[in-house]
C-alpha cells in the first residue's frame, strides 16, 4: 500500500466521493471531509483505506482542528482537494441575497478557509498540491446563475493567484473544472444537460489529471469545454448575443 495520503472535502456525495474511492482503489490514504457524518462513515465502514473527518468548512475553528488531526494522524498530506460546493437552482433565477450569501460563504469562502488553514505547512514544507474544485459555470456569466457562478468565477481567479503565491514555495496549485456530472446537486437542475457524465468518468479525468500531468487545469469533457473556452475569449456584444439566442433569452 501506498502511503500518500490525500485530504478531500465535499466527499459524503457526488465527485468528492467518487474520487474518495477512485484514490483509494489505487492505494492512497484517504481522508474524507463533509458536514454529514453518517455519510462519511458509510464510505470509509466500505474501505480501509478511507477515514472519516465530520466538517462544516464554513467554520474556521474547525478547519483548523480537522487538518490538524488528518496531520497528526497520517504525519503528511500530499494532495488537499477542496470540492464543497452547494446549489439551488429555483433560488438562482432571481436576486436572493440570502441564497447568494449562502452560496458564496460555502462555495468561495468555505474552500478559502480550507485552503488558508493548510497554508503554512505547505510552505514550510515547501512542496505539495492543492486542487480547487470549480465549475464550468465559473468561465463567464449565464442566464439564472446569481450565485453559483459568481462563486465558482471567484475560485478559478483565487487559483490563479495562487498559482503565483504558492508556487514560490514549490506548492502546486490546480484548478478543476468539471462539466455536468450526474450528482444530487445537478439533479436539481430543470434544464437538459449536455454531454451528462457519471462521478466514476469525473473522478478517473481527475485522478489522471492530477497524478499522471501536470496541468494547471482539469477540464472535462472536452466536448462541452472547449466549446466555453472558445465563448470564454470572445467580445462580450458577440458572446452576449449569442448565448442569449442559444438560451433564448429575448429582452422587454
Amino acid at each position: 500500500m501506498s502511503n500518500k495520503v490525500i485530504w478531500i472535502t465535499g466527499a459524503s456525495t457526488g465527485i468528492g466521493k467518487a474520487l474518495a474511492l477512485k484514490f483509494s482503489k489505487n492505494g492512497w490514504i484517504v481522508a474524507i471531509s463533509a458536514r454529514r457524518k453518517e455519510l462519511l462513515e458509510e464510505i470509509s465502514r466500505s474501505n480501509e483505506n478511507i477515514h472519516s473527518f465530520p466538517l462544516d468548512v464554513t467554520k474556521m475553528e474547525e478547519c483548523n482542528k480537522v487538518f490538524s488531526d488528518i496531520k497528526n494522524k497520517f504525519n503528511n498530506i500530499n494532495i488537499c482537494i477542496f470540492s464543497t460546493g452547494t446549489w439551488n437552482p429555483k433560488k438562482e433565477k432571481e436576486i436572493d441575497v440570502e441564497q447568494i450569501e449562502n452560496v458564496m460563504k460555502v462555495n468561495f469562502f468555505g474552500t478559502l478557509n480550507t485552503i488558508k488553514c493548510v497554508e503554512k505547512y505547505y510552505k514550510e514544507l515547501r512542496k505539495g498540491h492543492i486542487s480547487i474544485v470549480s465549475s464550468i459555470a465559473g468561465y463567464r456569466g449565464l442566464p439564472n446563475s446569481t450565485g453559483y457562478g459568481p462563486s465558482k468565477s471567484a475560485l478559478n481567479n483565487l487559483a490563479e493567484s495562487l498559482y503565483f503565491d504558492f508556487g514560490r514555495y514549490n506548492v502546486r496549485i490546480s484548478l478543476i473544472s468539471p462539466g455536468f456530472i450526474k450528482t444530487p446537486m445537478t439533479d436539481k437542475n430543470d434544464f437538459k444537460m449536455p454531454f451528462l457524465k457519471s462521478t466514476e468518468y469525473a473522478a478517473d479525468k481527475i485522478y489522471n489529471g492530477l497524478v499522471n500531468s501536470n496541468v494547471f487545469e482539469v477540464h472535462f469533457p472536452k466536448q462541452l469545454t472547449l466549446i466555453l473556452k472558445i465563448l470564454k475569449i470572445l467580445p462580450h456584444w458577440l458572446y452576449l448575443w449569442l448565448v442569449g439566442k442559444l438560451t433564448k433569452f429575448q429582452r422587454n
